[in-house]
């Protein structure tokens, strides 16, 4: 996630609360998740940092940076070696709960080339599950630019489904675009200070989704990265424990 090295950390101008009122896109309660409508679809955001399209029976994840543990290691770096596993067994419960018809995983699968070789033998083969069960697309990153040798499923650059685009990296916040990449969080003043949390950055009419790997870090909304994306602004639906919450741009703030 390159835009993370030395990016501008100081928080935008907040939208007054008139302004932010009339930014908000339709969102509503579904379960423990947040719906809305994204070029023509009803998507839903998941706590769990998925989004489900049940109209298309679609579900996306993002930025899973698989064997991030093994790369820090090999960099001196001595991390839990287990971040691989939780992921993927984050996301077979997901999809043994949803049953997707479609996977599509907006890049960054792995966190480099050499990811697939240090694969532990059952975390290839929880993966090589996952990925049989059913239509799985790869979505080119710019960790992963090629496919994974010896895994089934499909390859694409991007993906059309109506009037939605899923890409990796944002193409200067497009309409109807759903991306990864910048791995946003959202920061909101609480009374005994202040909640970080992973969230899905979205102004309804484009979405940057979370990361979903376990060890994948959090670049908050308030950086320079996410002003050409949203320059009117965006709402932040933050990662709780078991729901997703709803933060509007007056109450989000920055890192410092």
């Amino acid at each position: 996630m390159a835009l993370l090295s030395g990016a501008n950390t100081q928080p935008r101008a907040r939208l007054g609360t008139r302004a932010a009122h009339a930014l908000k896109p339709a969102m509503e309660t579904s379960g423990d998740g947040v719906s809305l409508r994204l070029g023509g679809l009803r998507v839903t955001a998941l706590p769990e940092g998925a989004l489900w399209l049940a109209e298309r029976e679609l579900l996306v994840v993002s930025d899973l940076h698989l064997e991030k543990g093994t790369a820090f290691a090999r960099g001196g770096h001595r991390l839990p070696p287990y971040d691989t596993r939780a992921t993927l067994q984050r996301l077979a419960a997901l999809m043994a709960s949803l049953k997707p018809r479609t996977v599509v995983s907006l890049g960054d699968t792995f966190h480099d080339r050499g990811a697939m070789r240090r694969l532990d033998a059952a975390d290839r083969e929880l993966l090589s599950t996952i990925v049989d069960f059913t239509d799985w697309v790869w979505i080119e990153g710019n960790h992963d630019p090629e496919p994974p040798y010896g895994l089934g499923g499909r390859s694409e650059n991007e993906l059309k489904v109506l009037g939605l685009t899923f890409r990796h990296e944002p193409a200067h916040g497009a309409a109807g675009e759903i991306c990864g990449h910048l791995h946003p969080c959202a920061r909101v003043a609480a009374r005994s200070g202040s909640v970080r949390r992973r969230c899905f950055a979205t102004d309804g009419v484009r979405m940057v989704m979370p990361a979903f790997g376990a060890y994948a870090g959090g670049l908050n909304v308030r950086d320079d990265a996410f002003s050409t994306l949203f320059p009117n602004d965006c709402y932040a639906l933050m990662m709780g424990r078991s729901r997703v919450y709803p933060a509007g741009p007056d109450r989000l703030v920055g890192d410092s």
